[in-house]
């Protein structure tokens, strides 16, 4: 393809912008110059707001904006601008927003048009090219909308302030505020409960997410109270997930969500996010239950992420990999026809992988009826006894068919993978490969999210700019800009530096942990109001579109929220300084919600784990010692499961006031025993620590009472 049939996109960086250069759209990257042109030639803006990995943006790319004639009425009518949602976060919040106010939709793609001055008056998600669907054909709403914008514009801009004003509203959350109750932790718990189901697990119907925080505060209340019916609702979700088609049978990995309430057929993107939450529930669930098919699962999800989202020579995990390989592809790479599957397996093998899969002549894919979704149909014991097998050989059995399948997976046409490095993610998956290397037992896990976190303050992190929100693009020819980090991006690192502290017991990770938090308090905080804006203020900065809507975010989406992240990184950097500023402000970020957070129910269960945090003193345990004595106190220390709970490894002699953090240099070295260098657990909770313990069974205990 010669240069002159690209447009402007190709000198893009992000590989959404830049998988549509090819395209006959006169597509412009958001910024200045194209609210000029569309000031000057008084034209709407065309907003399309999507992402690599979606799959009903690649529909709507073939089906429109690859159409001469669709490209024909939006180059003469409009100014169309394209966002990647992934690296504009701050955009992409802000019109959901509007077109949900709007519509009553929110989504990807997002289509949204507004004043040449970057107002929304009109906007849906996908628009099919004919009128399907139940809804209108794209080129009928582009003449539409056109149409009113010339000839009914005082319509159009009074819509246009109408929905600004409802983006204003949104999320600033004046006059919602309280005193901050214990009570919402149980609020959170009790509409969770309400919404779950019973015989597939998870929460509500189709389409069905995962909501990670949700189940992370489950096991947590689990943990403190032993209530039975907390432990049903996340046994069966974390088991009927991890046994469903939504789970990468072959390779590992989650995908985003599933279509229908079975956890069945998904929506195959697979996201770093997704799968760093998800290991951290399995991981928790493990400690909470001792399910070694948790653990086994927790440790697939690394290893999927190991082989395919992490850049093993640098450090740093991947943004996503695609649902698709091709623009008229749905799943195909992930699914499996009867003959597929037969062709690659011995008669004994395909046996058991057709009935342990459900791999029949009729599948589940609508675009191709014979393509499978691979899920757990039949255990592998119920194969044994229909089969006269012994159990060994049917596992020996499946074992082969699921190396065979997945080699010959491997060698079809394969989904793409955004290779953009995003701080704020990359922290959420460092703090879960963290977690699971505790737990776990993973040094080579350890060592990589280390590595990770290392690349990030080196090349992310300046004490004077801040935080940048991608560290690096996909594509390594793409000209590398500045994209200023959002709350996000500060939260996430903050927790990130904070878990790699208590990992490795290295001060700088703190010192990192509290220069990065002390930035977000300066350019976040809203001093008046309390809680945390989404995007800093820059003083004397000119705001395009609604980018000046000011923003606090508190709802999962499906992200932890920013606010209560923050608030839980203050709350945790409060218990190592005993600086009162830290619990002032995250109590403040907190009561910014207080008066109305229980009627958002499981989508504020961060904001409910930072309750969790508030309300509890937070528990440190600090293990003295290297040798074997010193190794089983930490695996008990680790062994359990609770939000608001901390375990740091120290070797003999360096408990000292200039290793510590200055709650811990106030208290450990005076302890009996500790300057000696004598192997012990000592627990500390409420900056006060009980007198060093000998015995794991004596650990336990101590442990349990300060839960």
């Amino acid at each position: 393809m010669s240069t002159q049939t690209l447009n402007s996109l190709s000198k893009a960086s992000s590989a959404y912008l830049r998988s549509a250069m090819h395209q006959p759209i006169r597509w412009h990257e958001w910024g200045e110059e194209a609210f000029a042109t569309a000031q000057r030639e008084n034209k709407p803006i065309l907003l399309d707001i999507g992402a690599v990995w979606c799959h009903w943006c690649h529909v709507m790319d073939r089906e429109s904006y690859d159409s001469p004639e669709i490209a024909a009425l939006v180059n003469e009518r409009f100014i169309a601008v394209k966002v990647d949602r992934d690296e504009r976060p701050d955009i992409d919040s802000r019109y959901q927003v509007a077109v949900s106010s709007i519509s009553g939709q929110g989504g990807w793609p997002l289509t949204a048009f507004l004043t040449p001055d970057g107002k929304p008056f009109y906007g849906g998600t996908y628009f099919p090219p004919d009128d399907h669907y139940g809804r209108p054909s794209f080129k009928r709403v582009l003449l539409a909308i056109s149409d009113a914008y010339r000839e009914k514009n005082g319509d159009v801009i009074e819509q246009a302030k109408m929905v600004e004003n409802a983006i204003a509203h949104a999320e600033s959350f004046a006059g919602k505020s309280g005193e901050f109750s214990p009570a919402i932790i149980k609020a959170v718990v009790n509409s969770a409960l309400s919404i779950f189901d019973p015989e597939n697990g998870g929460f509500g119907s189709a389409p069905k997410f995962p909501h990670p925080a949700a189940l992370d505060l489950l096991i947590d209340q689990y943990a403190r109270t032993g209530d039975e019916d907390l432990h049903k609702v996340f046994v069966a979700t974390l088991e009927k997930m991890a046994r469903g088609g939504v789970y990468d049978q072959l390779a590992g990995g989650f995908h985003r969500y599933s279509v229908d309430e079975h956890w069945i057929v998904p929506h195959f993107e697979k996201m770093c996010y997704d799968n760093s939450e998800l290991l951290k529930n399995y991981v928790h669930g493990y400690q909470a239950t001792g399910s070694e098919f948790f653990a086994s699962v927790a440790r697939d999800i690394i290893r999927w992420m190991d082989e395919w989202l992490s850049d093993r020579e640098r450090g740093g995990f991947y943004a996503s990999q695609d649902a698709d390989y091709s623009m008229d592809d749905d799943g195909d790479y992930f699914t499996w026809t009867l003959q597929e599957a037969q062709a690659v397996l011995t008669e004994d093998e395909a046996r058991v992988a057709t009935l342990h899969y459900g791999i029949n002549e009729i599948g589940e894919m609508h675009h191709n009826p014979a393509k499978n979704v691979l899920y757990v149909r039949t255990s592998v014991e119920e194969i044994a006894r229909r089969m006269n097998l012994a159990l060994p050989q049917i596992e020996a059995l499946l074992q082969s068919a699921k190396q065979k399948t997945y080699a010959a997976r491997l060698q079809r046409p394969t989904p793409y993978v955004d290779k953009t490095v995003y701080a704020g993610w990359n922290a959420l998956c460092i703090s879960a490969y963290l977690e699971a290397a505790k737990v776990l037992d993973l040094d080579t896990t350890r060592h990589f999210a280390l590595r990770s976190l290392d690349r990030i303050l080196a090349e992310g992190w300046s004490a004077e700019s801040g935080l940048v929100h991608v560290l690096s693009y996909s594509d390594e020819e793409a000209e590398r800009r500045r994209i200023p980090g959002v709350l996000d991006d500060y939260a996430f690192a903050t927790l990130a530096c904070l878990d790699a502290y208590e990992s490795t017991a290295d001060l700088s990770y703190f010192q990192f942990a509290r220069r990065i938090a002390d930035h977000m308090v300066e350019h976040f905080f809203d001093p008046v109001s309390g809680g945390f804006f989404d995007t800093a203020s820059v003083a004397g900065e000119k705001s395009l579109g609604v980018l000046g809507t000011r923003r606090k975010p508190f709802q999962d989406s499906p992200t932890p929220a920013g606010n209560p992240v923050a608030a839980i990184a203050l709350l945790r950097l409060y218990a190592y300084t005993n600086e009162q500023s830290y619990r002032d402000k995250a109590e403040q970020t907190i009561e910014v919600l207080a008066g109305v957070a229980a009627q958002y129910g499981l989508f504020v269960a961060t904001y409910a784990l930072a309750a969790v945090q508030l309300s509890q003193p937070h528990t440190q345990v600090v293990v003295i010692g290297s040798d074997g004595v010193a190794e089983k106190l930490y695996r008990t220390a680790v062994a359990s499961y609770s939000a608001s709970k901390s375990v740091l490894c120290f070797t003999p002699g360096k408990v000292v006031p200039q290793n510590l953090p200055p709650a811990l240099a106030e208290t450990l070295p005076n302890l009996p025993g500790v300057s000696e260098g004598k192997t012990a657990a000592i627990v500390c909770s409420g900056f006060a620590c009980l007198p060093p313990i000998s015995e794991p069974e004596e650990l336990n205990r101590s442990l349990f009472r300060t839960a």
